[in-house]
């Protein structure tokens, strides 16, 4: 990679929104998954003795607000997906909001939601 290189070509936008589709299907799925198991209703306790059955509610109860950070979370990370097709669009994916210098290949291709170049990420710290 060149010092005066400023953006992605084409083939590398096209390659990185082949990765981000990816990612963002598995993500939906996922996030579709959580949403279908918040939506189940009782999970059959009824017919049990009261204390089970109040033991058995907390933990109900726990679980399902585990999963629901997990499901926001996972919104959180679609969304961040679909701003990075955004950017592939707009022809400014890749370029660190930060430095303005271009984001490395690498970690775009293990963080495709990235907009912060290690440089700058670790400026933060």
């Amino acid at each position: 990679m060149s010092t005066d290189k400023t953006r992605y070509s084409e083939s590398e936008l096209a390659e990185f929104k082949e990765i981000i589709l990816a990612k963002l299907k598995e993500a939906k799925d996922d996030y579709n998954l959580l949403q279908n198991s918040l939506s189940n209703g009782n999970n059959g306790t009824d017919d049990t003795g009261r204390s089970f059955n109040m033991m058995e509610d907390g933990s109900q109860t726990l679980s399902k607000e585990e999963t629901a950070q997990l499901c926001s979370r996972q919104e959180k990370f679609i969304q961040s997906l679909e701003f990075a097709l955004e950017r592939i669009e707009n022809k400014t994916y890749g370029i660190c909001r930060v430095t303005g210098k271009l984001i490395q290949k690498e970690r775009l291709k293990l963080v495709p939601h990235a907009t912060l170049s290690i440089e700058a990420k670790n400026m933060q710290k």
